[in-house]
């Protein structure tokens, strides 16, 4: 069992009823993050067994967040926002806890975590090759630490960005702002968590929500009535309609208030 995992064990946690203080112990809990933590120490540990040349290191970790950034984004907008998953019975499940169930309830914390059998192989897929043409073995080996790091700082943003919190920062003021339009006005648009930039590039990105027509689709993703009729394996598993939003189960953390 992983450290802390009782925490998790048959509760639910929700960010809007949540405070920073138990965010921080919810999420250094949770396993997925516990094994991203353990998977960077791992590489890292192998990194420092290989011969290395410090300025292709150095170009890794210059490069990785813009490598990371464009990876994120796309995945984002062309698969988790995709219709395609969810129409095959094989994927569908898949699908439906890597996004759609984070849109219906966007502050139920156990499900805007990333699932690890989903995220690891995109994050090896992604940075085994980006860092050995940069750098070899050794720059494999510290793009994969760097990829499980970032990983680790996108996924508790995106907790801050839910949470019953209001930021201080004017940084992180804007990306919570731009990522609740994403959630609660249209999905069709602002699929950075942390960095916008790409949103601009591909002109997805909407700083106002006065501008932007409003979805009728940012709960379900499109995966409507008669996307249910014809395609039924999300919507059997789910237990309601999609276009509805899920009850909460009663049990939350400990501190957290009702």
């Amino acid at each position: 069992m992983f450290i802390g995992s009782s925490l998790w064990d048959g509760r639910a946690h929700y960010l809007d009823k949540m405070t920073l203080r138990e965010l921080v112990k919810a999420y250094f809990a949770f396993p997925a993050i516990q094994i991203y933590l353990v998977g960077s120490a791992v590489a890292l540990g192998y990194l420092i067994t290989l011969p290395i040349d410090p300025w292709r290191l150095l170009l890794v970790a210059a490069l990785s967040p813009f490598f990371y950034g464009i990876v994120w984004y796309l995945l984002h907008r062309y698969v988790l926002h995709g219709h395609l998953l969810y129409k095959f019975a094989l994927t569908a499940p898949v699908w439906k806890r890597i996004h759609f169930d984070h849109h219906q309830d966007p502050n139920n914390l156990g499900v805007l975590f990333g699932a690890p059998y989903t995220t690891l192989p995109t994050i090896l897929a992604a940075t085994i090759p980006f860092g050995w043409v940069l750098g070899g073995p050794a720059g494999a080996a510290f793009a994969v630490t760097l990829g499980l790091l970032l990983t680790c700082f996108y996924e508790f943003c995106h907790c801050i960005e839910h949470l019953r919190y209001a930021p201080q920062t004017p940084l992180i003021q804007r990306m919570k702002k731009l990522h609740l339009a994403h959630h609660f006005h249209s999905e069709k648009g602002n699929y950075g968590i942390t960095d916008f930039s790409w949103d601009r590039v591909f002109s997805t990105f909407y700083p106002d929500v006065k501008n932007f027509p409003r979805s009728e689709t940012v709960f379900n993703l499109g995966y409507d009535g008669d996307e249910s009729i014809k395609y039924p394996w999300v919507a059997t598993l789910s237990g309601h309609e999609p276009g509805s939003i899920p009850a909460r189960p009663p049990a939350v953390s400990g501190d957290a208030r009702p």
